[in-house]
């Protein structure tokens, strides 16, 4: 579902942001200290697309600033921001010292709220539970409102371990449904990976603890 078009600040990163979630930025180069400080003015979004090392996606993220958390003497920020709106880029602008483009928002289309897709939605919040522990990581489902389907695909495709390409294609999906199934789907393999990893790093450090153990009997004998 495209939306109207408008020119905004464009800031190529190596992440994907996805919409509603949080991503702190330290800003150090100049010209990113200027487009920060345009639309901390200016109360306006910048859009973030992914940058690969050598393209960048024409799918990205608008990024809407929630505040300074530090300001440095010689200009730098540390700020939080919001992922907010997706776009698609039509047109690049050079003309400013940050880069600009002429971009379009889209939106999912709409589709019947179905039981699947709420059952979904839970088994994926559960599994970033069982993410969370796994990785040590606080709990990023805690504020999340599970009637809101659309943002907690968002949330499962934002996940950490998945790579940033795998984001791109969940920031590209204009089905809310295929993108919570894909993302939950993958959410789920994933886990089942660490596990796997978890269970064998078990057993290797048990092998070298008997191996230490042999080595000090041998030692006293």
């Amino acid at each position: 579902m495209m939306m109207q078009e408008i020119t905004i600040p464009l800031f190529p990163l190596g992440l994907v942001l996805m919409p509603q979630l949080l991503l702190p930025l330290h800003i150090f180069e100049e010209r990113y200290k200027l487009m920060i400080s345009e639309c901390l003015n200016e109360h306006k979004e910048f859009g973030i697309v992914f940058f690969n090392g050598s393209e960048i996606c024409n799918i990205g993220c608008t990024a809407r600033i929630l505040r300074v958390l530090k300001r440095y003497d010689d200009g730098r920020m540390d700020i939080g921001t919001k992922g907010d709106k997706r776009f698609i880029i039509h047109e690049l602008n050079e003309e400013e010292p940050y880069l600009q483009a002429r971009v379009e928002y889209f939106d999912d289309v709409i589709e019947p709220q179905k039981d699947e897709l709420r059952s979904l939605a839970q088994k994926g919040i559960s599994l970033l539970k069982q993410l969370d522990k796994l990785s040590h990581n606080q709990d990023t489902y805690r504020d999340v409102d599970i009637g809101d389907l659309k943002s907690i695909s968002f949330l499962i495709a934002g996940s950490e371990g998945f790579t940033y390409e795998e984001k791109q294609k969940f920031l590209e999906m204009t089905s809310t449904y295929q993108r919570l199934s894909k993302a939950v789907a993958s959410l789920e393999n994933l886990i089942q990976r660490m596990k796997l990893t978890a269970k064998i790093k078990k057993i290797i450090e048990g092998n070298g603890q008997i191996l230490e153990s042999l080595e000090d009997q041998h030692t006293v004998h």
